[in-house]
């Protein structure tokens, strides 16, 4: 389902790319094209990043410290040799 759903984001970010593009080379006097190229742009890197977010969540966990007091004795430390 990952591979489906990579492949769905990524359409809608080149479709919106394309609009984006279509628009600024076709000079026109409305911004239809402009408006909805960038909102599936937009969308479409919405949703892959989220996706990007739910696979990596196992890695993000390992890369936080183990609890919030080791973290605040490590920030107190470096401002206080910072202040020396």
């Amino acid at each position: 389902m990952n591979t489906k759903s990579q492949t769905i984001n990524t359409f809608l970010i080149v479709i919106g790319a394309a609009l984006l593009i279509y628009s600024l080379v076709y000079e026109q006097e409305e911004a239809y094209f402009q408006i909805a190229g960038l909102v599936v742009l937009m969308y479409g890197l919405y949703k892959s990043t989220q996706q990007w977010v739910s696979d990596n969540k196992s890695d993000a966990s390992e890369d936080q410290p183990k609890s919030n007091k080791d973290h605040k004795e490590d920030v107190t430390v470096e401002n206080h040799e910072e202040k020396s």
